[in-house]
């Protein structure tokens, strides 16, 4: 009792000095909280939809998913006769036919896409009694002919659509142009998925490409029937095999594949909590260490008067717990209002996600307590133990314990064998042939010399700090010097401090040098590559419809254009082996606009009839050589025995490994109506006309905005913005963890300036103004900030020249350092470590001065 008593004083006396420790608690706990809320909350929106929508059981083709979109861009069908063949089974209340696509576009009378920007789909499909589950008509009425079309609420909401407005509606089989007959409203959250709505002739005729046929059939059960009953009553009663589905089996399905992705999703977010949780601990260290030495005649007051060592200990923890503890409940709360931020992000980007279905499970509390406290114990374990070696004889000296200096040396061995270890994993990570195994050289890499930076800190401080300050501080005469000084005075809290700013940087600068690395390669690759001037392609990640291809193909000023499709087949090898792989079906133009490397044989012949060409990889992992026949089993189709008539290189990054044929030759084998749509298409100028032609493509496909026309500036241009998006991304979330480390760098300033009252009052006394002694703190923030990024950025760069070499074994060779950005981070520490120092300098130049120098 007496042991939580004094911890209780002292923590509540020195609340101040633990706030910014309480706030890094605050923030992770936040951060872990609110990913667990905000993906829980994702997951009963879905869970709501998929179990609302879902009919009892659900009959649709063989092998298919209702979320398909076939690469020829036809739902798989089912004849119209099953409606009445299900209607007539035992405990069917009542069958009716849907038709669902996703391979549609719809667009507005401006031509402005109504597709989500979030990657949701788009769906059009008939108006179904099934859909009342989950709908209900806000204004107008279903649709009637083939002159109306119904939108769902949200969309017409985002895209300011009203009754009576026209909507094109983009499909394989044609365009088809309608008017809005109704608006119906979800009535549960829609995610942000485009729908409309058209009668059942017309979805089938336009979606289908023929009446008669559905690609589902909705089975309501009657009372007293159960879903799994209905579904072995039906599967007993059909004579071809069908899939069927109860209403949970549907939901679990497409709970399956949206959980795949919020799962990805929930594990980054709480990979970047898990490093802020890491600069944290930096942070609760240097915290408990400094209260520690703050402390020492106290904790030798109370050893001399009998508190034994473990008592000291205990009271140090106690301590800990209760500031884990108290930013770990505020750090639930925070999570919970992040979830609702988040949520608000997505509403504003197109991804809809309702208050009303916040999710707040009980484990969710209970991760972030444990979580939280854990951590805040477990970094104040070591300065624990240091507290119960004070003496009592501490109690006679001044505050504050000698440095060990043979424990300092021993930590610096151990560091500098752990960062030479880690050098040694990061060396033979860039040596490996293949990327598995560089990639486990790698990780162990990235580990060891992490750890070992953070251990060798305190003697790396003093060789860069003073480096640095010759180049920064020298300038500022005595005050500078001071500065250094002061910064090298423990160098084991200023190693703490740098290495909490290091982590966060390290990883920017990896990743920095791994992006630029990536676009540079890929430039290259197409400069040597691609020959073709333009590339067309969705941006929707749907195939190029007939109706655009051909308005392409009339384009004036072009040479030629190429098709490029998908095709799936199962393929076997000389020795036996069948694999899925997908072939490239190209005209013999590809050839030209790609330029691909040949190890055997010509690749023009391999665009001969019943010819192919295989990748030198598998070709060596089969032993195919040039003349043998592969037997390939199309998707849909018949079996062919092709030629392979060349091998190419694989050392590429387009096209990596990819079989060639001619487009002919799969036509050959595959029906029409199963051949798949372009995936992309490519188009060479006339000579002279580069500019012309990109102009009129431009015009071609004015109609059809969901696909893209690009010269290879574009295409570059698109490809670095794409993979800046995405580092901006990752940046704003390792934001956290620097913000966290600068919080560090703030604590730990203002516990030095305590630690240093009665020396600032002295040297305030003998001339010292406020305003040096303000610049003084100021700079020796700056120099602990560069320093952690110096150690940082060095470190990151090293880490990103290694993962580039990896890279280059799937064809992304160059490396690029960018040296902008990394200079620009340089710099922009500077400034973090004097945002940092503002308030500590602030407080130290307010000081009594006679009050300071009196200080104990």
């Amino acid at each position: 009792m007496t042991v939580l008593k004094s911890s209780l004083r002292n923590f509540f006396a020195h609340k101040g000095r633990m706030a910014l420790s309480a706030v890094a608690v605050l923030l992770s706990v936040a951060f872990v909280s609110g990913t667990l809320v905000f993906t829980d909350t994702m997951n009963t929106t879905f869970d709501k939809l998929f179990a609302t929508s879902s009919a009892d059981v659900t009959v649709s083709p063989e092998d298919t998913e209702v979320d398909d979109m076939p690469a020829n861009g036809r739902p798989e069908s089912l004849p119209a006769a099953l409606v009445d063949e299900v209607a007539a089974v035992d405990g069917v209340k009542s069958a009716e036919g849907a038709v669902v696509s996703l391979s549609v576009t719809v667009v507005d009378s401006e031509n402005k896409n109504m597709g989500s920007t979030t990657g949701a789909p788009t769906i059009a499909s008939n108006w179904t009694t099934n859909d009342l589950k989950s709908m209900k008509i806000a204004s107008g009425h279903a649709p009637r002919g083939p002159t109306e079309v119904m939108v769902d609420a949200d969309t017409a909401d985002k895209h300011g659509l009203k009754l009576g407005d026209e909507l094109r509606t983009i499909a394989v089989t044609g365009d088809l142009t309608a008017r809005i007959s109704g608006i119906a409203a979800f009535t549960v959250t829609n995610p942000g998925a485009a729908v409309v709505y058209f009668d059942t002739a017309t979805a089938q005729r336009e979606l289908l490409g023929k009446e008669g046929v559905f690609t589902q059939v909705l089975v309501a059960a009657d009372a007293g029937v159960g879903d799994d009953e209905l579904k072995r009553n039906i599967a007993s009663a059909l004579e071809q095999p069908y899939q069927l589905q109860t209403a949970k089996e549907a939901a679990d399905a497409g709970r399956e594949e949206v959980g795949s992705f919020l799962d990805v999703m929930k594990y980054a977010m709480l990979g970047f909590a898990g490093i802020a949780f890491l600069v944290g601990i930096f942070l609760i260290v240097n915290t408990f260490s400094m209260l520690v030495a703050q402390r020492t005649r106290e904790i030798g007051l109370m050893r001399a008067i009998g508190s034994s060592r473990r008592q000291v200990n205990r009271s140090v923890l106690i301590e800990a717990l209760l500031l884990g503890l108290v930013g770990s409940v505020a750090g639930v709360g925070a999570g919970v209002g992040l979830a609702v931020g988040l949520m608000e992000m997505m509403s504003a980007v197109g991804m809809n996600l309702s208050t009303d279905d916040l999710t707040v499970k009980w484990t969710t509390p209970v991760v972030g307590l444990v979580l939280g406290v854990f951590v805040t114990v477990l970094a104040a374990y070591v300065p624990a133990r240091r507290a119960g070696k004070v003496s009592p004889m501490a109690a006679l000296r001044d505050s504050g314990m000698p440095a060990d200096g043979k424990a300092g040396w021993i930590r610096g061995g151990i560091g500098l064998v752990l960062t030479a270890a880690g050098a040694a994993a990061l060396f033979a990570a860039t040596r490996a042939d293949e990327a598995g195994e560089g990639s486990m050289y790698l990780g162990l890499g990235v580990v060891l010399s992490l750890i070992g930076f953070v251990v060798v800190g305190p003697l790396l401080a003093g060789v860069v700090v003073r480096a640095l300050s010759a180049v920064v501080l020298r300038a500022f005469g005595p005050v500078g010097r001071m500065a250094e000084r002061n910064a090298l005075r423990n160098p084991r809290r200023t190693g703490a401090t740098g290495a909490a700013l290091m982590i966060g940087l390290a990883l920017v600068a990896c990743l920095s040098v791994v992006g630029s690395s990536m676009v540079a390669s890929a430039t290259e690759e197409l400069d040597k590559s691609v020959g073709a001037d333009f590339i067309v392609q969705s941006t929707t990640m749907g195939p190029i419809v007939p109706q655009a291809q051909q308005a392409l193909e009339r384009t004036p000023g072009l040479d030629h254009v190429t098709e490029y499709k998908g095709v799936d087949a199962k393929i076997t090898a000389p020795d036996g082996v069948t694999e899925d792989e997908q072939l490239v079906a190209a005209d013999p133009t590809y050839a030209e606009d790609l330029r691909r490397e040949t190890v055997a044989g010509e690749l023009a012949a391999a665009y001969g009839k019943d010819a192919m060409s295989v990748g030198d990889g598998y070709a060596e992992r089969h032993g195919v050589k040039v003349g043998d026949t592969i037997e390939v089993a199309f998707a849909g189709g018949r079996t062919a025995g092709l030629k392979v008539a060349a091998i190419t290189s694989d050392d590429v990054s387009i096209d990596k490994g990819a079989m060639y044929m001619n487009i002919t030759t799969a036509a050959r084998y595959i029906p029409a109506d199963r051949m798949p749509q372009n995936m992309i298409m490519f188009a060479k100028a006339a000579d002279g006309q580069e500019k012309e032609a990109y102009t009129a493509l431009k015009k071609s496909l004015a109609d059809y905005p969901q696909y893209s026309v690009q010269n290879q500036t574009d295409f570059k241009q698109d490809l670095k913005d794409q993979i800046g998006q995405l580092l901006n991304i990752v940046y704003g979330l390792l934001a956290l963890a620097i913000i966290v480390a600068v919080l560090g760098v703030v604590n730990t300033l203002a516990l030095s300036v305590v630690e240093r009252t009665r020396e600032i009052g002295l040297m305030r006394a003998i001339g010292l103004s406020r305003r040096q002694l303000r610049r003084m703190i100021r700079l020796e923030s700056v120099v602990i900030a560069l320093f952690g990024a110096l150690l940082g950025l060095g470190l990151g760069m090293g880490w990103g020249t290694s993962a580039q070499k990896l890279l280059a074994l799937e064809g992304l060779g160059v490396l690029d350092i960018p040296w902008p950005t990394i200079l620009t981070v340089f710099v922009g520490s500077a400034f973090v470590g004097l945002f940092a120092a503002l308030v500590p300098a602030f407080r130290a130049g307010r000081m009594n001065v006679l009050n300071a120098i009196a200080t104990d």
